[in-house]
């Protein structure tokens, strides 16, 4: 193993300590603001947040202005995250239950854009996106996986990081009255 090998080793398995899946997740309270948009330096307003393309996973283009003018979902998971899989059928169902109500959409990344197509096409009831670039977990501010940004019918974060399944549900359900 190179000297280079073992430092990107060391780091990845730090960071993965740090904010991986098995452990304590970080919790976030405060609805967030996006990061800066690389290009610009500008944080995207709220109408904003919604205006990007990606690929699903299936290679299909995906608008994300499709998604203004109703709730939001965003899940933000890595296809070797133990949690990530663990809450996969919890937001499939969630999906299902606000149907028409709530858009939900899966953002995988954190990977090789192969392995995040190979999870995510198993996944199934709601879009999969291939972010392994991470220009949406960017764009929302998303630095560890599980978590979610849950947007509010006018494009604005009422939350952001992780939630168990029935605190998600709460707040889904507070957003659709």
């Amino acid at each position: 193993m190179t000297l280079r090998t073992a430092t990107a080793s060391g780091l990845l398995v730090a960071l993965v300590a740090v904010n991986g899946c098995s452990g304590t997740p970080s919790t976030g309270t405060t609805p967030a603001t996006a990061a800066p948009d690389a290009a610009t330096g500008q944080t995207a307003a709220p109408a904003d947040l919604l205006n990007f393309t990606a690929r699903t996973v299936t290679g299909a283009t995906f608008d994300g202005r499709r998604l203004a003018g109703k709730p939001v979902v965003l899940w933000f998971w890595a296809p070797w995250c133990a949690t990530c899989r663990a809450q996969a059928g919890w937001v499939s169902a969630l999906a299902e239950k606000y149907a028409g109500k709530v858009s939900v959409v899966g953002v995988g990344g954190l990977d090789a854009s192969a392995a995040v197509r190979d999870y995510g096409a198993a996944l199934s009831g709601f879009p999969q996106l291939d972010d392994a670039n991470g220009r949406i977990w960017t764009r929302f501010g998303v630095i560890v996986q599980s978590s979610y940004v849950v947007l509010d019918a006018a494009g604005r974060v009422q939350f952001q990081g992780y939630l168990d399944n029935d605190e998600l549900d709460r707040r889904v359900a507070q957003l659709v009255g």
